[in-house]
Formats: structure tokens, sequence, C-alpha cells
């Protein structure tokens, strides 16, 4: 038995323009692999993801809302992207706290495309080169991070591990970065 079968996950969205595939495809191959993945939302009520930020694409249920689980239950946080999912996650205060108890703890985040925006208001970039959409790579910058153009980028700086991925074409590298960090 694996490492990753005793992991636990957590992942974080709105319900509202999650970019589908990088909370889908997360979420499935973890739990697939044998890691028990939690969905967490800002509300109880469906997570409506899109593709491409304009498309509408799967309807899933949550597991439980994101004020509602505690770092401490988890090895892991998941942050999928999509445009207007961040902008909202990122103003978050339950939102902030999370990530901020995740680094805290040494614990490490995965952010995919404008995932990494919610770490940019919680403040966890100073010292920490990863990758992202062009779009939020200024932000990234003046935040204190080094931004990097690359499919996947694994930083360890400041007691925490930081797996970030540009864009859903980069999810196998991602998704394989995750579960390496998680032992499989």
């Amino acid at each position: 038995m694996s490492a990753i079968a005793d992991a636990k996950v957590l992942i974080i969205t709105q319900n509202w323009g999650i970019e589908e595939t990088e909370m889908t495809r997360p979420l499935r191959e973890l739990r697939e692999a044998g890691a028990s993945v939690t969905l967490a939302a800002l509300a109880a009520d469906p997570v409506e993801t899109v593709q491409h930020d304009r498309f509408e694409g799967e309807t899933v249920a949550p597991d439980t809302t994101y004020d509602a689980v505690s770092a401490d239950d988890y090895d892991l946080l998941v942050v999928p992207g999509g445009t207007t999912n961040v902008d909202r996650l990122r103003v978050n205060p339950a939102a902030i706290a999370l990530a901020k108890a995740f680094a805290a703890a040494g614990k490490p985040i995965a952010a995919i495309c404008h995932g990494p925006w919610l770490l940019v208001n919680a403040e966890l970039l100073t010292g920490k080169t990863l990758t992202s959409c062009r779009y939020i790579a200024a932000d990234i910058e003046n935040a204190g991070g080094r931004h990097v153009d690359e499919e996947v980028h694994v930083d360890d700086a400041n007691g925490w591990r930081l797996i970030t991925s540009r864009k859903p074409d980069d999810l196998d590298a991602f998704i394989g970065a995750i579960k390496q960090t998680l032992g499989e």
C-alpha cells in the first residue's frame, strides 16, 4: 500500500466559475489513487464549473464548506483555477486563513492557473518561485514571488512545499507532482 492511500487532500472552491478540469481531474484522480479527497466550497450548494471561463461545465456536489474544515485534518491543499472562482476565493477570510494555516503547519499547497492568486492575498509568496497562468505573473512578482513559465514547478522555500502549474494542459504534470508529494 502506498502512502497516498493514507493521504487526506482538501480542495477549496467557490460555488461557480471553477475551471472544470482543474477541479475534476485532481478530485477524481487522487481519489482513484487512494487518497481521501474532500471538496469544500463556499456554500453547500452545487459547485458549477466552467470551461475556458465561459462555457458551462460539470456540476459537482461539495462534501462540505471551507469554513467548516481545518488544515489540521488534511495533508495537502489544492486550489483550482478559474478566473471568477479565485477572484472571489482570494478575498474570502476563511479561504485566506486556510491557506495560511497549511503554510504555517509546513503542509503542501498545490495551485494551478489562477489558483496562486489566493496565495498572493494570503501573503505567502515572499521568497517562493512558482508558475501560473500568465495573467497573474505581475501579481505574483508584486507579492514577492518569482514567476517562471514552466509546466509544473515545485518550491520548498520557507518551510512548506508549493506545487504550481500554468493551465489545464499541464494537469498531468501537476497531478503527478501532487502524487509524488503524497508518496505514491
